[in-house]
């Protein structure tokens, strides 16, 4: 097996990798590797490269072609739920493929995140980019309004809300339309969207979608979201 690590551009210097504490941490103590040891070193923008281990710094062997990623950019708005579920997205949808994570507040979101939190949300990420054989690392914005939020996007995207029940066509069969290089979804915490939310997120270009007969929790609808998002562009 080969163990994958994230580094940051500036670790790389001339074929050389120089490890942070942590980093030796994870690799010399926590998978037990020594050196001359061999693992994929990451930059999270879409470079990997073969790497062999040497004291506290590792030796760049050789680049690695990955192909990982969805075909198109997937940014998940998610109005933020409560406790410590936003964890649980990130990590999930991570794995599944998300390119950019917007967590929003609505105006039914009870949570009010500290930077811990966002700091706590991006080391989640990373993580999961990890594990999941990622070529890039998601961003994970901080949060802000949700009305603030949907007017900071751009024209070339294809952008749905998710809503519950109605006569509303579903995630599924209008994803099948998409026309644009991006796709933006939006789910909402406990309670939904409200009705002014909706309004101003149709008002700027979002198309309202169903997620089917079903009401689902706050978590599980990001989820399900980027299920679906990955069986129609793979």
């Amino acid at each position: 097996m080969t163990y994958r690590l994230v580094v940051r551009s500036q670790q790389i210097q001339e074929h050389k990798i120089t490890l942070d504490a942590q980093q030796q941490h994870y690799l010399l103590r926590v998978l037990r590797l020594g050196n001359g040891d061999r693992f994929i070193a990451l930059d999270g923008a879409g470079n990997s490269w073969l790497a062999e281990i040497t004291a506290q710094s590792a030796e760049i062997i050789e680049p690695v072609a990955i192909k990982t990623e969805l075909s198109v950019s997937l940014t998940l708005i998610t109005a933020l739920p409560k406790g410590s579920g936003y964890e649980q997205v990130v990590r999930c949808c991570t794995e599944l493929g998300v390119s950019n994570f917007m967590p929003v507040i609505s105006d039914r979101t009870i949570l009010k995140p500290s930077l811990n939190k966002v700091q706590r949300w991006r080391k989640i990420a990373i993580e999961a980019a990890e594990q999941s054989e990622r070529q890039i690392v998601p961003n994970v914005f901080e949060p802000e309004k949700f009305t603030l939020a949907i007017n900071r996007l751009s024209a070339n995207q294809d952008k749905y809300i998710c809503v519950a029940r109605g006569d509303t066509p579903t995630l599924w069969n209008s994803l099948q339309a998409r026309t644009q290089p991006e796709i933006v979804i939006a789910t909402g915490c406990e309670g939904g969207w409200t009705e002014a939310e909706v309004e101003k997120a149709i008002a700027v270009g979002f198309q309202p979608v169903s997620l089917g007969d079903r009401i689902l929790r706050a978590v599980t609808a990001p989820i399900v979201v980027c299920s679906l998002a990955i069986a129609v562009l793979e």
